[in-house]
Formats: structure tokens, sequence, C-alpha cells
């Protein structure tokens, strides 16, 4: 069907220079020293802008049909285990009969399911490179694939119309600019993230605690329940201030209402959906007593809706009473100052007080599951949709609280020093200054919104107060001063933010454990952890941290402060909430979440996961429902059965050392590599870097300041350059010197018996073997060559690394290529490379071009954005 679209709008020239393409590079795949090579250097090198982009949009455009068919073939392998009886691999159900197996009693496991508790947290990190119009077409398309899934024998009339729907959507999306006008806004990103929160998983939060109860039915045990929401959601998209300007006072207030807007709308077309449904006559089946005097009672309260209300459908009680329900919902978003005092409690009890009327009055199969959807809902989503976190510097508090203070050069004091006088502060707080510099008033503002929306919109309506770069006990103090100062205190006195400390390098995970026995030990922060419950976050970061020290040194990094948190908080006897700052490539964090989950120390685990989402992550994995129920469906069986395994003693000291032998030769390699003189100025000539930055995707500056090398970059932009340029550094250099060395000194049998039997080695290594298969040295060179002969001797050291980490990994794993132990993830590579490769061939000889006519050619770099949106698709990566 694309190529029929291809013909009808780029007429039989681009089909046949995409088809040419196309086998020529098939060829070439299969042999890598044949004719395909030459033949695509002949098709693709030199074409105009308009040809190179329709070339690429062309290849893209398969992508995006791929990536699509591939989520629906997703759906339709759940269905075949559905239509079988079987559970399917990784699902609460499988989890549950499998712990049963090993001997763990099913009270146990119930029990485990009632205590977890799964928040994915949404931001605005720009890695999503497709722009919401091409989405809702992929989105269209998926939908209508879905549809035949269901209603495959409808005849040949509705087969036609269905196909001609796709042809549709696929016509339209290749008549759509896929590149963006502007750079978008907070408020652009605001609604990309709503598109999923309110669409996908609204939809799906209730069916996800319906999945575990027939998980639990189909065990044996009847009636299992929860006390509290399973899944509930967070997000950083307009609260997220550290090194973005546009956000603020203003952000927090204006996305909070949005948010708040959007679930009372839901909340309100589904009370009038479920009134035309529930249309029972009291004639007809008796009422409860309770909600006829509350029905009574609304009427009064809201006269004017009443008047509307049929007289011949007077004897319709559940009809009215949810007519009515839906009638308070409209007051509040009237702003009807009257109804201020209507919140998620309220609209709870009416529920509550309807499903009870249904339950004892013969409704189990007249509506009874539809209400109780809507109260799973409720309790997840409240009237705050996602709980907006707030995230700064510690920086910016620092002199902030020392502007407060009078004190000049306070942020540049010793830490001791630095928390001693605030704490001194907090007990007589000091008066704003006046005039107060634009930092300082910024900094009060934001305290001030964060208290206002608490208060109209209720304390759940903001999350976790983020602290980046986060040193040492007096951060944590000098934001209560800021906020005691701005008048952000609960009655009674205290502070009512959950202030959680981010990690991000290594350097900081290493004393990650004694910055908190520090905090833990000041008596004012203890004073005010206990009014917060005894419940303390805390933050992981894991793009810097690779980004400073490279994947091995990075994950072992984070797995060790794991540990040692989890023991401080033991100590402390306080709940630890670990804030996994996760990314979608695996540089920065991603992977199988599964195996992600069960790798983690058991110890630091806990109840409640938390974790970032982000950039074209959320598409995949929650632009459609029944993906988005798979996703959350494997992590809560992941958490489960995290929780019921026993506890691990503590970890093997000589697997430790054997570990750390490998993290530290790795780290080294890979601080050799980019603290050469030359290896900043390779990376910017090698990779399309240059593109990226100009990429209308997010709305923060790529940078944090002035570029002289990669510690000035940001996380994403730096993956995403190595990811296109089909390197895929950050994803796996410096490991094969730490595997050499850790063979060196412990011998080649330890440590395959590490990678079999120690979950965290064995993920590692699983990762990095995925990250291997996509990357491609020899499309990579084509790029290195970018940087003439300086980079020659830069491309050397990665050339030497990424063979040894190759011939590593597979004598380690004994296997004789990259992911033999997963076949059909080798063969979902190998179909997907040979049509990336017409884009990279494209790609770099239009960077060459651009750079020589000096990056002026907008054409050009039109044609480069399309490659580059066309690669990310591809390999279903970005930053």
């Amino acid at each position: 069907m694309l190529g029929l679209v291809l013909r009808e709008q780029g007429g039989a020239a681009l089909f046949d220079q995409v088809e040419g393409a196309r086998r020529a590079a098939r060829r070439r795949r299969r042999n890598r020293s044949g004719s395909g090579e030459a033949e695509l250097d002949r098709l693709l090198a030199g074409l105009g802008p308009d040809d190179a982009l329709a070339t690429s949009r062309a290849f893209s455009s398969w992508f995006e049909l791929v990536n699509t068919a591939e989520h629906v073939h997703r759906v339709r392998r759940g269905l075949d285990y559905r239509r079988s009886g079987l559970a399917q691999p990784a699902s609460p159900a499988a989890v549950i009969a499998d712990l049963q197996a090993r001997g763990v009693d099913l009270e146990e496991i119930a029990e485990a399911a009632r205590a977890i508790r799964i928040e994915p947290v949404f931001t605005a990190h720009p890695t999503e490179a497709t722009r919401t119009a091409i989405l809702a077409h992929e989105q269209r398309i998926a939908r209508l694939l879905l549809d035949r899934l269901e209603k495959n024998a409808r005849g040949e009339e509705a087969e036609a119309a269905t196909l001609a729907e796709i042809r549709e959507a696929i016509t339209i999306a290749w008549q759509t600019d896929e590149n963006r006008a502007l750079r978008p806004t907070i408020a652009d990103e605001v609604e990309q993230v709503l598109f999923h929160l309110q669409g996908t998983l609204y939809e799906i939060a209730p069916e996800l605690e319906a999945t575990l109860r027939r998980a639990f039915e189909k065990a044996g045990l009847q009636g299992w329940s929860r006390r509290t929401p399973l899944l509930s959601c967070a997000s950083w998209v307009g609260g997220d201030m550290d090194g973005n300007p546009a956000v603020g006072a203003e952000t927090i207030r204006a996305t909070l209402a949005r948010h708040r807007e959007l679930v009372l709308r839901r909340y309100r077309a589904e009370l009038l959906e479920l009134a035309e449904r529930f249309t029972q006559s009291r004639t007809r089946v008796p009422v409860l007593p309770a909600l006829e005097e509350r029905l009574e009672r609304y009427r009064a309260e809201h006269q004017e809706a009443a008047r509307g209300l049929p007289e011949s459908r007077r004897s319709m009680v559940y009809h009215n009473y949810l007519l009515l329900m839906a009638a308070r919902i409209e007051e509040i978003l009237k702003g009807n100052a009257a109804r201020a005092d209507f919140g998620p409690a309220q609209l709870e009890a009416d529920l509550e007080l309807l499903r009870r009327s249904l339950a004892e009055n013969r409704g189990e199969n007249a509506g009874l599951r539809r209400i109780e959807k809507l109260l799973g809902r409720l309790r997840s989503f409240g009237f705050r949709l996602a709980a907006l976190d707030v995230r700064q510097d510690a920086l910016v508090h620092r002199r902030v609280a020392g502007e407060l203070l009078g004190l000049d050069g306070f942020a540049k004091r010793p830490e001791t020093e630095r928390t001693e006088l605030i704490a001194a502060a907090l007990g007589r707080l000091p008066k704003p200054p006046e005039p107060a510099s634009e930092e300082v008033y910024e900094t009060l503002e934001v305290m001030r919104a964060i208290r206002d929306v608490r208060a109209a919109q209720g304390p759940e309506a903001v999350g976790a107060y983020v602290i980046s770069m986060a040193r040492g006990p007096d951060d944590a103090l000098a934001l209560l001063l800021i906020a005691a100062v701005a008048g952000l205190t609960e009655e009674g006195g205290g502070s009512p933010l959950d202030i959680a400390p981010l990690f991000e390098t290594v350097e900081d995970l290493a004393v990650a454990a004694e910055t908190l026995e520090q905090l833990l030990a000041h008596p004012l922060y203890r004073a005010h952890l206990k009014r917060r419950g005894d419940r303390q976050v805390v933050m992981l970061g894991y793009s810097d941290s690779n980004k400073g020290a490279g994947i091995v040194a990075s994950r072992w990094g984070l797995q060790r402060a794991q540990e040692e948190l989890a023991g401080v908080a033991d100590r402390h006897e306080i709940e630890l909430v670990l804030f996994h700052g996760r990314g979608g490539t695996v540089s920065r964090g991603g992977g199988k979440p599964r195996d992600a989950i069960l790798a983690q120390p058991r110890q630091a685990l806990g109840d409640r996961l938390r974790f970032t989402e982000q950039g074209e992550i959320i598409r995949a994995k929650y632009g459609l429902e029944p993906i988005a129920h798979r996703t959350l469906e494997v992590v809560a069986g992941a958490l489960i059965e995290s929780r019921c395994r026993p506890p691990a003693p503590a970890m093997d000291e000589e697997a430790a050392a054997v570990m750390t032998t490998i993290a530290e030769a790795a780290r080294g390699a890979y601080r050799a590599l980019v603290e050469d003189p030359a290896f900043f100025r390779f990376f910017r000539a090698a990779t399309p870097i240059d593109v990226i930055e100009r990429l209308r995707i997010g709305s923060r500056p790529a940078s944090r300041r002035k570029q002289e090398g990669i510690g000035d970059l940001r996380a994403i932009p730096w993956v995403f350059a190595w990811t296109q340029s089909r390197h895929v550094l950050p994803g796996w250099f410096g490991l094969g010197s730490g595997l050499a060395a850790g063979a060196a000194r412990f011998g080649l049998d330890r440590l395959r018996a590490l990678a079999r039997d120690w979950r965290f080695l064995g993920n590692l290594l699983a990762d990095v073997e995925m990250v291997l298969a996509k990357g491609d040295l020899d499309i990579a060179e084509r790029y290195a060559a970018l940087a003439g002969e300086d980079g020659v001797p830069i491309q050397a050291l990665i050339r030497v690394e990424h063979e040894a980490t190759m011939r590593a990994i597979l004598e380690l794993r004994e296997q004789d290529e990259l992911l033999e132990g997963d076949r059909g993830l080798q063969r979902a590579i190998r179909l997907r490379n040979p049509y990336i490769d017409p884009m990279s061939f494209i790609q770099v000889d239009l960077l060459r071009r651009w750079r020589e006519g000096g990056r002026a050619d907008p054409e050009i770099e039109r044609a480069l954005v399309t490659t580059v949106k066309g690669i990310a698709r591809g390999l279903l990566n970005t930053g």
C-alpha cells in the first residue's frame, strides 16, 4: 500500500529510486564487500534536497507502518494467549503460577499484590521526534488493524472499506509536513503528555486491577482487592525548571489547571454516558433510601439542572442521580465558587453510594462493574489526573538562600557552614529583601504557586520536589527555608514538600548514602520527614552518570548506591522510595522493564516503583490501550515476583570485587577516550549533533551552557547523536576493556558463572548485546570520515574497543553471534537494518554538503531533519 501511495504522490521516478535503494541495501547486507555498497552510493550521493527528502521520507514512512504493525502484532499475540486459555509470559497470572510452583503461599502473593504501587512519571525531555499530527494517523491505522482482528469475518465490502481507510491515513500522513514550523512551547508539551494520560491510561487504570483480580481467582483466591490504587501518575511537564527558563510559577499553575480540567471533563462525559445506560425504575427494582435522600438534596441544590430532568423519567432514580452528579462537575468547570468544596472524596462518596445500591439490589449484572471502573479511575487520578513534580538545581536554592540571609558568597561557603546558617534562620525566618533579585522573586513565586494549587486542588496535585545536583543537608534545608519564607507551610507548622534529592553523576552516586545519612541525622530535617510520614524519595539519575563515566561504571554505581541507600533507610526506620530517572535507550537506563526490576537489589526495591517515561518511549509503551495494559501488567508482575523473592543476602564480596574491577577498567577506557583533546571535535564532526541541536522537538535548550566539552552537553542529544551515526557508543564503550580486566584477574569461568547466575551482570550484558546488534561500525566509518584525518585515530580507538566488546560478550555468553539467545529480536533487527541504511547514506552526504555551505542551506537542513526522524523510527531509539 505504501508503494501505491509513493507512485501516486511522488511518481514512478520516486518509486523506482526507493525500490532501487531498497534492493541495493539488502544486497549490501548480504555481501558487505559486494556491489550493494557501490550501488547505494551511485543512487543516493548528490541527490538534490527535494529528492533526498522524498527518498528519506519514503523509508521513514515504511518504518512508521512497520512499527504500527509490530504494535498490532503484540496485541494479536496477547489475544491468542487469551483464546488458548494460557497465561502470557510475565503476566500476573504467569507470575502467580510460577511463585506457587516454587512453594510461595498464595495469600503471601496476594498481600504482595495489595502492597505494590506503580507510578510512571512523564517528562518533557525532547526525544519524541514525531509530531502529534503524524502520531494521530499512526494511531488511526493501528485501530483500524485492531478492528480487523476483532471483526475479520465481516465480508469483502467491509474489508475493502477498512483497507481504503488505511490507505487514506497513509496518504494524508504522506501529505503532512513532518517538521514543526516552531519549537514547541511548554503548553504544547503538556498537551502531548496529556494525550496519553487522559487517553490510554485513564481507560486502562481499572482494567489493570481487574487483571490482577482475575489472576488470583484463576489461582483459587476469590475476592482479592486493594485498599489503594495500583496505578497513579505524575508529570514533570510544566514543573521541571532545571535548565529551562520557560518553566516557573505560571506554568505550574496553568499545567495543573489543565490537568484538572481534562480529568473533570472525562468524569462528566462518563457520568452522562452512564446516565443513558442506567434507566432502572424504582417500580422494577429497589433503591437504597440513602441514595433517594441524596438525590432529593441534589435536586434542591441544583435547581436549574433539576428542572432539565424529564418528568417522564422521574422514577429512573439512577439516571437522574448520575445526571445531577454530572451537573455538579459542570459547575466546578464553570468556576462556581459554591462548589469549591466538592472534591474527589465527595465524588467517591456519591459513586460508592450508587455502587452499594446496585450491589444490594440485584445490580451485579446491571451496571455494577461500570461504577466500579469509574471508582477505580477516580482513585487513580483524583481531580489532578497526574501530580506535578517540580525540579530545580541545588545551586539556585543556595544562591536564593544566601540572598534571603543577606550573605554574599553564601553558595561558595563550606557545606557545614551553610547548614548551620540555614538551620539557625529556620528558627527566626528572614524577610525577603526589597528589592529582591529576579531569581529570588521567581523562586518565591514558585513556592507560592505550589501553596495556591495545593489549596485549590488538594495536596496530591503536587508531587515530589526534586533537587538536582544535591550535595548535602544544606540543599534540603535551603528548600525548607525558601518555602517557609514564601508562606508554603502546613497548619501547625512544617513544610508540605516531599523533598527528593537527585544523585546524577557517578561521583554523587558514590556518596549518596553518606549524604542521606547526614540529612536524616539532622534534627530539623528528621522532624520534617516525620511529619511527612517517614517516607523519603531519592531520585537516581541514569543519564549523566553514563555520559560522565560510561555505561558499566554508571550501572555499577547505581546498583551500589541502591543497596547502600536501603541500608541507611533501614537504620533510620524510614520508608525509602527510589525514583528511577530512566531514559528510553539502554545508555540512559532503558531496556526491558521486567529484567531491570528483577536485577535491582531486593532490599532497595520496596513496594512503590517510581520511574520516568519520556519521548518516543511514551508512545511506544502507552500509545495503544492493549500495549499500555501489557506494559503495566508486566511491571506489576515483576514487582510481585520481586517482593516474594527471599531477601537477598549481602552481596558476595568476590562478586562485588569482580564487578568493581570490570567497572574501574571500563571507566578508565571511557574516560581516556572522551578526555582526548581531539575527541569533542570528532564528536561534533562525526555525528549529526549540529542538526539535532536545531530540531524543534522540545522547549529545553540542547546544552546547559557554552559548549566546550561533553560535560556541557545534555545527555539526551549526546545519546541521540551517537545513535544517529550508528556508533551507539554510550551503550557499550568500555565494557570490552572491563571484561578483559575482570577475566585477567578472576578468570573467564568466574565471569561466566556470574553472568549466568547474577541478574545484575546478566541484564547488563543482555542490554549491551542488543545495542551492539543495532549499531553498525561500517556505516559509522562513513560518519567518522566527516572528521577528516584528525578523526582517524579516534575512530580507530572506537573500532578496537568495539571489537573487544563484541569478542568478550560472545565469549562470555558462549555464543557464535549476537542475540543467539533471542532469535525474535535478532530477526527483527536484521530485517530493519537494510531499510535504515539508505537514510544513513543520504544523511552523511547531506551533512558534508550542508557544512561545506556554512550550514546556511535551509532545504538541505530540511532534508537532514527528515533523515534524523527516519533513522530514529527505524532504530526505535532517539535519546
